[in-house]
Formats: structure tokens, C-alpha cells, sequence
């Protein structure tokens, strides 16, 4: 393809930025119609690379590649060898993903309506932070890769620290102490790497580390393999976030300003998913095949732990960050049961959490714009007073609860059955994870839709703003679960390469 499509979904948030340069701070309207705008024309060219995807274009052929730097001569290394390019690339897990940045980034920057202040550094941070993301998924070598996520990192704890609530410093301070010590270990895995093989390049790695005569040649050992292996399993542990590594999400779930926390869940957290899929299973699939035991433990654990803290929390913000903890479990028993089965409903959670989990932190930043609470005892009757509001709470519970015709029954379905042909006994352990969500979401959404009215009335149903994100989002969570071939089909190649990698 000769149109520099990938670079161009990459850098459109830029122009926004560079637009917003030249605006008055003072001038809210304008700011926030360019901050909005500014992430359209990343999300009608996902869409349509998507169309494109989908109508028989090779998604492979997309690929840019641009040199950059190298280290010493062609004379000393030869062509490819410590050479670092700029490449971008997607295959069909890494388009949906991009598809679905642009998607909430847009449905977070309408809720970003309601930020009250400093508008003009809040969309120019909002915009880069979108580009980082985008330029995570579709990195095709580590260090690209590495830069775009530092990006991420940056934008989001000024965005936290500076737009949040009451705690917000602490907030994102603990977010930057837990995901900086996440990035230096991966930066350390990256130098490794890069010293050892020569190359950062995603494919060209892959092939190295899975050559038996170019393994000896550069003497990675078996043990520095499964060391290497262990390091990016924390590395994007935290940030998905596994057991104990959890804390600081939930800081940040319950003090980030809800815009922020859509994308943090909707996004942010997929990319440690993202990360042990790309660093994890393609680049060393046997190793990751010895430990799927492991990795199905500490999916447990995550389900298990976040489910029961859940149950028990009184602030809505709260239940839902736990519940994000017990939904990454999934993903993790997923990936752990290393078969084509609990891949597909890995990758499946990883797109239907991110939409479930932004519109339902979108509802919550509707709620707490009407009433200034988010605590479930101060909330209730919902129903009479505003019903749309209530109807959506309780539709996205019910997703949450993944009841068949929603997207959640599919990812949980497709995960636990990889669970149950490779390991039936985790298959039951983590059934009752299933059933203490029912309990909590059902306790929360309830709670503030029925029953008595509260002294924290709500008289203002959805505006006409708000029926975008909350509607758009809706009918996405529902046209998955209705015809789950939306991800399927794009998936089919990802899954059968990572799956011959490991032998099945």
C-alpha cells in the first residue's frame, strides 16, 4: 500500500495538538469542538481499514518501514543488525485494537465536555495520550514500541494528577511509580534482547529465537530465555494489573476524571494483555507453554480476589475497578490454557471489557456530574426519576453478568472453554468467579436503579451529548454478542500463528 495509512491513523491526533497551539486558552467551545474533532479522522480510517480488512485486503502488505538509526557499520554487523527502523504494522488483533483506541478515545473526548477546567492542555495531553496508543498497537519493533508507551505513560499521570479528584496526586504518582517500574523492566528485557540478537524487529526476533542454530550462535540459554519470559510476565503484569501489582489501578479508577478512567480501562489495561500476547506467547511460545499452569493460577486469583472485593465495596467506582481486576483474570486463564479456545476468548475479553467497561465509566461520570456521589447507600431509585439512565445501568450490568446476545458472553464463554479442555479443574475454580459477579453487579446495579430514592436525587435524565457514547457503545457491545464474526474472522490469522508457535 503506498497511502501511509497506519502512520497517518498514528500521527492524526498531532495535528489536533499543533491546532490547539494557536487557539486562546480562554476559548472553551472552540477547544473542546477541535478536541473533539481531532479524533475523527483516526477513527473513520480505522474503520476503514477495518472494511478494508474484511473485503479482502492483506492486512500484512500495510506495513511502513522508514530507517532510522543503526548502531556501528553494515561492514562490522551486515544489513539488518543492529538497525532500528521506524515500522509500523498491523495483523488482526492489533487492527481490532485500533479500531477500538479510535473508537473510545472519541466516546471519551464527548465526555470530556464536562471537564471544568485548563481545557486547552487537557485535549492537547487527551490527544497524545491517543496517539501513544495507537502507535502501541501498531509498533512493529520493541523499541518503537517502548517509546509509544512511555507517551501513554506521561500523558495519563498529568491527566490524572492535574484533572483528577480529590486524591488525585496520589493517584498518579502511584500510578507512575508501579508503570515506571514496569517500563524500566521491559526496557531492560529490550536491551537484552537487542544485544543478544541484534534486532528489535518483531518478525525478525521471532524467527531468531525460534532458529535452534541462530540460538546457540547468539547464546540466549534456556534459562535466560524463561528469565526474559518471567521479566515481561511483570513487566505487563502490572499493567494489566495481576495480583499484587492491582493497587494503583484502583487509585486511579476511583480519582481520575471519568474520560481518563473510559480510556484507562478501556485501553490502557489491554495493552499488558497486548503485551504478553506480543512479548510473550509470539516471541517465546514454548516457554510460555511451560508456565500456562501458572499463568492460569494467577488468572484465578485476579478472578477470585477482584470478585470478592468487589461484593464488598459501598462506592460504585470501586466495585467497578475491582471488577476490572476480575475480568483481567479471564484474560489470563485465557492465555494460560494455551489453545486456540482460550486465545480467541482472551483476545475476545481484551475488546469486549474495553467496551463494556468505558460505557459503564461513563454512566458513572453521568451520575456523578447529576448527584456528585457515586456511593451505592446515596443512590436509589433511579428507575422512577430517570429511566434511560437506569436502563442503560442495568444493560450494561447485564453484559458485565455476560448473559447470551452481549459480548461478554462470548469472551467468557470461548475463554473457559480453552480452560476446560486444557485444564477442567481451574475451569470450576473459576466458575464461581462467574457467580460472585452476578452477585456484585446485580448488588450495585440494583442497589441505585430500584428501591427507595436516596437523598441524592437525580432529575435529569441523558442528554442529547450523552446518547452518543452511551448509545454508540450499546449497540457495539450488542452487534458483537449478536454476530461475534465482527472479531472472529480478523482474529483467524493472529490465532492460527501464535498457536503453530507453540505447537498445537
Amino acid at each position: 500500500m503506498s497511502f501511509p495509512l497506519l502512520s497517518t491513523i498514528i500521527l492524526a491526533p498531532l495535528l489536533g495538538v499543533a491546532i490547539l497551539v494557536f487557539i486562546p486558552k480562554e476559548n472553551k467551545r472552540l477547544i473542546q469542538a477541535i478536541g473533539i474533532l481531532a479524533t475523527i479522522p483516526s477513527l473513520v480510517l480505522t474503520l476503514a481499514a477495518y472494511i478494508m480488512s474484511q473485503t479482502g485486503s492483506d492486512v500484512l502488505a500495510w506495513k511502513e518501514k522508514l530507517t532510522w538509526f543503526r548502531l556501528g557499520t553494515e561492514e562490522q554487523y551486515g544489513q539488518h543488525l543492529y538497525s532500528i527502523d521506524y515500522e509500523v504494522g498491523v495483523n488482526g488483533f492489533s487492527l481490532l485494537l485500533l479500531v477500538l483506541t479510535a473508537f473510545i478515545a472519541t466516546m471519551a473526548a464527548i465526555a470530556s465536555l464536562r471537564i471544568t477546567k485548563e481545557w486547552k492542555g487537557y485535549f492537547q495531553l487527551f490527544l497524545l495520550l491517543e496517539l501513544g496508543m495507537l502507535g502501541v498497537f501498531a509498533a512493529e519493533n520493541m523499541i518503537l514500541f517502548f517509546l509509544f508507551f512511555e507517551i501513554t505513560l506521561v500523558s495519563t499521570f498529568f491527566l490524572i494528577g492535574k484533572w483528577g479528584y480529590t486524591y488525585k496526586e496520589k493517584a498518579a504518582y502511584s500510578f507512575l511509580l508501579y508503570n515506571g517500574l514496569g517500563s524500566a523492566i521491559l526496557l531492560i528485557v529490550i536491551t537484552i534482547l537487542f544485544a543478544k540478537t541484534g534486532t528489535v524487529t518483531f518478525d525478525l526476533l521471532g524467527d531468531v529465537l525460534q532458529d535452534e542454530a541462530t540460538f546457540d550462535l547468539v547464546n540466549i540459554t534456556p534459562a535466560l530465555r524463561m528469565g526474559i519470559l518471567i521479566a515481561i510476565l511483570i513487566a505487563f503484569g502490572i499493567k494489566l494489573p495481576i495480583f499484587p501489582f492491582h493497587t494503583w489501578m484502583v487509585h486511579v479508577h476511583t480519582q481520575a476524571p471519568p474520560p481518563v478512567v473510559m480510556i484507562h480501562s478501556g485501553i490502557l489495561l489491554k495493552i499488558g494483555a497486548y503485551g504478553l500476547i506480543r512479548f510473550g506467547m509470539e516471541l517465546f511460545p514454548q516457554e510460555f507453554a511451560r508456565i500456562g499452569g501458572v499463568i492460569i493460577i494467577l488468572g484465578l486469583i485476579n478472578l477470585l480476589y477482584g470478585a470478592f472485593l468487589a461484593l464488598i465495596q459501598d462506592d460504585l467506582k470501586k466495585v467497578l475497578a475491582y471488577s476490572s481486576v476480575s475480568h483481567m483474570g479471564i484474560v489470563l486463564i485465557g492465555l494460560g490454557a494455551v489453545n486456540s479456545e482460550g486465545l480467541q476468548g482472551a483476545m475476545f475479553q481484551v475488546i469486549s471489557h474495553g467496551l463494556i467497561s468505558s460505557l459503564f465509566f461513563f454512566l458513572i461520570g453521568v451520575l456523578y456530574a447529576r448527584t456528585g456521589t457515586t456511593n451505592i447507600s446515596e443512590l436509589g431509585g433511579l428507575v422512577k426519576s430517570v429511566p434511560v439512565i437506569a436502563g442503560l445501568l442495568l444493560s450494561t450490568g447485564l453484559a458485565y453478568l455476560g448473559i447470551p446476545g452481549m459480548s461478554g458472553f462470548i469472551s467468557e464463554f470461548t475463554a473457559f472453554v480453552g480452560v476446560f479442555k486444557s485444564n477442567p479443574i481451574a475451569g470450576y475454580i473459576g466458575l464461581l468467579g462467574l457467580i460472585l459477579t452476578a452477585v456484585y453487579v446485580l448488588r450495585a446495579v440494583l442497589g441505585i436503579t430500584y428501591g427507595e430514592p436516596k437523598r441524592k436525587q437525580v432529575r435529569v435524565d441523558l442528554n442529547p451529548i450523552e446518547w452518543v457514547p452511551s448509545g454508540l457503545l450499546t449497540l457495539s457491545i450488542i452487534a458483537i454478542g449478536v454476530f461475534p464474526a465482527i472479531l472472529t474472522e480478523p482474529l483467524f490469522t493472529s490465532l492460527q500463528a501464535i498457536i503453530a508457535g507453540i505447537g498445537g
